[in-house]
């Protein structure tokens, strides 16, 4: 892997591709062999939505932080590693089914989301099997204490969930409740990326707890991130619709910042566009305008600094010539985190 030290992004995309196209290779051979005398609509609805783009970051982490940890491809076995991998793109794609035939979506990175293409019962039971896939994948080839991990995030992506949905009418959230929220819905999966990548290696528990840190605060950056895009992005990068949030009447970060700072009037004004949907149709403008006012977009954008400078912190461990070039790209990559535009 080439050495990305002082890169930017398109270094850094540069030096990770090697592994991204391995990952989809993997992936797509794992996909026929797995759904081999399946339904032909299985594996269309599977090939079209996995292989529909994704940045790959999850089974990217479990192939990083296991070489940051010394695993080495001459001496272990690379397709175990690189099946354990695959299992959280499994995972993270079954939820983006679900999710989007939750919220009725059509679209998916700029292009017809797997319900709108297959319909409702098509995506639903290709989430279900791409679910039950990586259940089988980190059980067979990662051990119980893989498989408690796995869980254990899975688990806290429900309850993130739950709570999410608690909190939807509860316009007095704090920031305290959305990093709740956060951290089960997306911190704890990617976490749980770089523990099973350290448990593949047979790193000490030290590491392994080390990785985790990193992935929950990466996890959180990323999100803070998604957050600032729905406001800000360019949906000609992001393929989302920008406002998505804001007309869902989702209480993200920017939100939640610029409430707790506002004027009674611009407080109210806020929290009547966010509770009201005919308001909300024309009314983004307005609460852009507003959250900008009280800086809601720079401090979100400074929390996502600060979460991401915790993250690197706690790499320390690691330090040494031996892992420096691999370290250096779980550096980029949390950098990569806060100047992503999609």
């Amino acid at each position: 892997m080439a050495d990305v030290t002082n890169a930017g992004v398109p270094e850094l995309l540069q030096a990770i591709a090697p592994e991204v196209e391995k990952i989809e290779q993997i992936m797509l051979q794992d996909l026929r062999e797995a759904s081999a005398g399946a339904d032909p609509l299985l594996r269309e609805v599977l090939e079209y939505g996995l292989l529909n783009g994704g940045k790959r970051l999850r089974p990217l982490l479990v192939v990083l932080a296991a070489r940051l940890c010394g695993f080495k491809e001459e001496n272990d076995d690379k397709e175990t590693l690189y099946k354990l991998a695959i299992a959280f793109e499994y995972l993270h794609c079954a939820t983006l089914f679900h999710d989007d035939v939750i919220d009725r979506a059509d679209m998916r990175r700029g292009k017809p989301s797997v319900n709108e293409k297959f319909g409702t019962i098509a995506a639903i039971l290709g989430g279900d099997f791409l679910h039950s896939r990586s259940m089988f994948l980190i059980g067979s080839l990662g051990g119980r204490e893989a498989l408690q991990i796995f869980c254990n995030a899975t688990n806290a992506m429900v309850d993130g969930e739950f709570l999410q949905l608690r909190n939807a009418q509860n316009y007095n959230l704090s920031e305290d409740d959305y990093l709740a929220a956060v951290k089960g819905k997306t911190a704890l999966l990617i976490a749980a990326t770089c523990e099973i990548g350290a448990i593949a290696a047979g790193a000490s528990t030290a590491k392994q707890l080390a990785l985790a840190q990193y992935g929950i605060s990466l996890g959180t950056a990323f999100q803070i991130v998604d957050d600032l895009l729905d406001y800000m992005g360019d949906v000609a990068k992001t393929g989302k619709v920008i406002g998505n949030d804001f007309q869902e009447g989702k209480m993200t970060l920017p939100v939640i910042l610029a409430i707790a700072e506002a004027n009674t009037e611009d407080k109210a004004n806020l929290l009547f566009l966010l509770e009201n949907t005919s308001a909300r149709r024309d009314g983004f403008p307005e609460a852009f305008e507003i959250i900008q006012r009280y800086d809601g977009f720079g401090r979100s954008r400074k929390s996502a600094e600060s979460v991401v400078a915790k993250a690197v912190a706690g790499l320390e461990i690691f330090s040494g010539k031996t892992v420096s070039p691999i370290l250096t790209i779980f550096k980029a990559l949390a950098q990569y985190v806060l100047t992503r535009e999609k």
